[in-house]
């Protein structure tokens, strides 16, 4: 018996995970291939989710009606923050698009890109607390998304 052959058996004996793996049909060679693991995917990710959590407190906590908050540098951070990742996922875009990727992430990452400085904006320049809150609640709905279509399990083009 081969050596590759009884490394196989043994591992098929002692992980019963690794036959189940086994038994899984192989993936096709033209699947499409999830981009979430890849660093600056994640960094998309874990940024995007922060700054949702950052301003869901504000929202729930009532900070971001206070006076002042916008001139705060809690928020001119929180802006900063978010033009950053407004230029992460422009260059998600870029590099799907360098891939030669014509899928829906690309355009995606692309749109939120241009949103997210649009979105802050609407914040800031909301002249009540009501429109700041619609303003606000736009903005959350647009950080959700962008973590969401990056781990989206990824769709065949058809």
């Amino acid at each position: 018996m081969s050596c590759g052959i009884a490394l196989a058996v043994s591992l098929l004996l002692s992980d019963p995970n690794v036959a189940l793996a086994a038994a899984q049909p192989p993936a096709a060679a033209d699947a499409p291939v999830s981009v979430a693991g890849e660093p600056l995917f994640a960094d998309i990710v874990a940024r995007s989710t922060t700054l949702k959590a950052l301003a869901s407190a504000w929202r729930d906590s009532g900070e971001a009606d206070q006076a002042g908050f916008l001139t705060s540098p809690v928020f001119n951070g929180f802006k900063n923050q978010a033009a950053e990742l407004a230029a992460l996922d422009l260059q998600g875009h870029l590099v799907l698009k360098e891939r030669g990727l014509d899928g829906d992430l690309k355009c995606i990452l692309r749109g939120i890109s241009e949103d997210i400085p649009v979105k802050v904006a609407a914040f800031e320049g909301a002249p009540s607390p009501a429109e700041r809150r619609v303003a606000l609640d736009e903005l959350l709905y647009l950080l959700d998304d962008n973590a969401a279509v990056i781990t989206a399990p990824p769709q065949s083009e058809a």
